[in-house]
């Protein structure tokens, strides 16, 4: 069953939670704690303290994020890889599981998005779809729309690898720590920047604020600063 997302957040703020690595650096966690989770000493949940300062606010989290505590409010995916290898974790959150991925309509536990078939990019009008934009961090976007959310505060938005050649803030795909070079050309950044533009054109007639608080993201749509600035 299609979920029409209801106005719960009408007029807020909306944190996105992403996957790439400058989450640690805005939020002052510890290398020795980061490396753990990394090597799999350590399960993302030892960053949510790291993370107090929004814990009160509204939060998405996109994929493995949900992970870090319970005190985020929705977790997002778009990948039906990604539903296999975590359902059970998943079921188990306690927070909202949204998704925009067929063959996972049929667990009613997760609310189900189609991906808008007439606009691939930008935010979605309809309360019934997502806008793909290529990746799932993006098409939370439309999912803080629906929700009524009139600022958005991306992070960990950085679209590109950190100076040790991570891709994420953890490593927990099974692809390995770091990107060997004959890798590079096949990361999917460049598809994922796509949609930026046509979602900056809607925020704006929409009146929905965008910040980007991944300072170095590869994203130039809008502005960018860092957590502490906005905490």
């Amino acid at each position: 069953m299609i979920w029409r997302v209801p106005r719960i957040w009408d007029g807020g703020e909306v944190w996105i939670l992403g996957g790439g690595p400058s989450v640690t650096q805005q939020f002052d966690i510890p290398n020795s704690v980061v490396q753990e989770v990394i090597e799999g000493k350590s399960p993302p949940s030892v960053y949510s303290p790291y993370m107090e300062g929004i814990h009160k606010k509204h939060v998405i989290g996109i994929n493995i994020s949900f992970l870090i505590g319970e005190w985020i409010d929705v977790a997002f995916f778009g990948d039906g890889g990604f539903f296999l290898q975590y359902q059970q974790k998943l079921a188990d959150f306690p927070g909202l599981k949204v998704c925009c991925t067929p063959h996972v309509e049929k667990h009613t536990w997760v609310k189900y998005l189609k991906r808008d078939t007439q606009r691939g990019r930008g935010i979605s009008d309809n309360p019934n779809t997502v806008c793909w934009n290529h990746n799932s961090g993006s098409a939370a976007i439309s999912l803080a729309a629906h929700m009524g959310a009139k600022r958005i505060i991306l992070v960990g938005f950085d679209m590109k690898l950190n100076e040790k050649s991570n891709q994420h803030w953890h490593n927990l795909y099974g692809r390995g720590k770091i990107i060997e070079p004959k890798r590079i050309m096949k990361l999917p950044f460049a598809r994922h920047l796509r949609g930026f533009s046509e979602i900056a054109r809607d925020a704006k007639k929409r009146g929905i604020e965008i910040i980007n608080a991944s300072p170095d993201s590869a994203i130039l749509e809008f502005p960018k600063c860092t957590v502490k600035e906005l905490l």
